[in-house]
């Protein structure tokens, strides 16, 4: 109901210390008047907390006052026949968006949802499909699924009904009452139905979300409920009927984190290339590197072999002489021969060419 935390809830702690209405912010949804806690606005300082579990978080019980909630007079689209609150728990950059991605919260009991955080990171073109950029409307200053939509629908409805309902950014006039129930819900049900080719939102690059466990009691138990009769002079059955209490805590304080990687990288390619050229051929680049040596060997050695053996044909054509009249005579031919004589011996010069 709108008047929720009009007035200060029945109970209220974060972290063991009290708060109260003025620490929620009210925002609209296609629900309606909803509030939010811990949001990101001017002037105010985000709470933390240091510690996981129970009772280091938001502990709230409300009174959801069933008393107050229009007839059912038939069936229709938006016709809701259950009975509790409806939570979302999401980061200070997006949206809420409770009609489609909240929980129940059912009144009668107390519901812990323990949560994780879980950062996703997807890649850009050409690896991947996810979109950094922020919307050109600048209705929203980050970029996400929901801001996305929530601008689609808008758009959209802005140009067939001439208004916006209430829960859309812009400066066009709200829907009246009759444009509601003629124009914009029927238009917004079209779109929800072709949405796939009027709206393409791409998954953002950067993204946070928070993972949930939740689990129930029954409240009152048989020893509050005298004691809870008195403190708010309510009886045991609008007490079953009405109070719920939500207990939101981190399940521990650490995150998760999911990376989208390139399938191959060039760096990958050349490594495999080296690898199936090592394991089929036994090829490695120390092994391409000997051949290169190895070539480099040979013909040195073939044009070294070449040059000596023109040296030697230069050197010996400048060596031939032809004083010997015989043929194939290359060598000096020197002997003494000794001729007897009549009166005295005697020594001839050595004959020599």
């Amino acid at each position: 109901p709108p008047s929720l935390l009009s007035s200060p809830p029945l109970s209220c702690k974060y972290r063991g210390e009290p708060c109260g209405a003025h620490n929620f912010s009210s925002v609209f949804t296609r629900y309606g008047k909803c509030y939010m806690f811990n949001a990101a606005e001017e002037g105010k300082t985000l709470r933390t907390t240091m510690k996981g579990g129970t009772g280091n978080g938001l502990e709230i019980m409300l009174d959801i006052q069933q008393d107050e909630y229009l007839p059912v007079w038939g069936d229709t689209e938006d016709t809701a026949f259950e009975a509790g609150v409806r939570v979302q728990i999401h980061s200070q950059a997006e949206p809420p968006f409770v009609h489609e991605l909240g929980f129940g919260v059912a009144p009668g009991f107390q519901t812990f949802v323990a949560t994780q955080e879980q950062r996703l990171t997807y890649l850009p073109p050409p690896w991947g499909e996810c979109e950094w950029r922020a919307l050109e409307s600048g209705f929203f200053q980050v970029y996400s699924i929901t801001a996305c939509r929530i601008d689609c629908e808008t758009r959209y409805i802005v140009e067939n009904c001439n208004c916006r309902m209430v829960h859309m950014p812009g400066d066009a006039s709200y829907c009246t009452p009759e444009q509601y129930k003629d124009c914009a819900e029927p238009a917004l049900a079209k779109l929800s139905a072709v949405e796939s080719s009027n709206c393409m939102c791409r998954t953002p690059c950067n993204m946070t979300r928070y993972n949930k466990e939740l689990s129930m009691v029954k409240i009152p138990s048989k020893t509050s409920a005298r004691y809870l009769q008195k403190k708010f002079n309510k009886s045991e059955k609008y007490i079953t009927d009405n109070i719920l209490v939500l207990d939101v805590f981190f399940e521990a304080l650490n995150y998760e984190t999911i990376d989208q990687k390139k399938a191959y990288e060039v760096a990958g390619l050349l490594g495999d290339i080296g690898g199936q050229m090592g394991l089929f051929i036994g090829a490695s680049i120390l092994t391409i590197l000997e051949l290169f040596d190895y070539a480099y060997e040979v013909v040195k050695d073939r044009l070294l072999d070449l040059l000596s053996r023109e040296e030697e044909e230069e050197s010996h054509g400048e060596d031939v002489s032809s004083c010997d009249p015989v043929a194939n005579h290359s060598e000096s031919i020197s002997h003494t021969v000794t001729v007897p004589l009549q009166t005295t011996l005697g020594t001839l010069e050595e004959i020599a060419c």
